[in-house]
């Protein structure tokens, strides 16, 4: 893990020893391994923001498109980034990944190889 990965380290070791279900939950009482209402998770992370001095608005979706970005800048396909959003379009996944830099992009197509095909390929002689 990298980035935003390693800051959920201890929270994955946490997670771990819950009963099975969401990765955000309820950690006590009662209702513990249990998801957290949409409401919560907003009201948790942004009191969160806040402390930490972030001073832009903060949604917790953010935290989505980070995490795909940094899959696609770890060389991770798109189809797997797709499928681990959950998204049924692939069209969908590529707006989140709207945030690459243009010259990562320069970077990735200048680094690949290139295409190679026999000399004879589609003549007809």
């Amino acid at each position: 893990m990298s980035g935003a990965g390693n800051k959920l380290r201890p929270w994955l070791a946490t997670r771990a020893e819950l009963p099975v279900g969401p990765l955000f939950c309820i950690i006590d009482g009662a209702t513990r391994g249990r998801p957290w209402s949409g409401a919560a998770v907003r009201h948790e992370f942004r009191r969160i923001a806040t402390r930490a001095g972030v001073r832009r608005r903060f949604a917790p979706h953010q935290l989505r498109n980070a995490h795909a970005l940094e899959l696609a800048r770890e060389g991770v396909p798109l189809k797997i980034i797709q499928r681990q959003l959950g998204h049924a379009n692939l069209g969908t996944t590529s707006i989140y990944l709207q945030g690459i830099d243009p010259e990562e992009i320069i970077t990735a197509v200048r680094s690949r190889r290139m295409p190679m095909m026999s000399a004879s390929a589609g003549l007809k002689l």
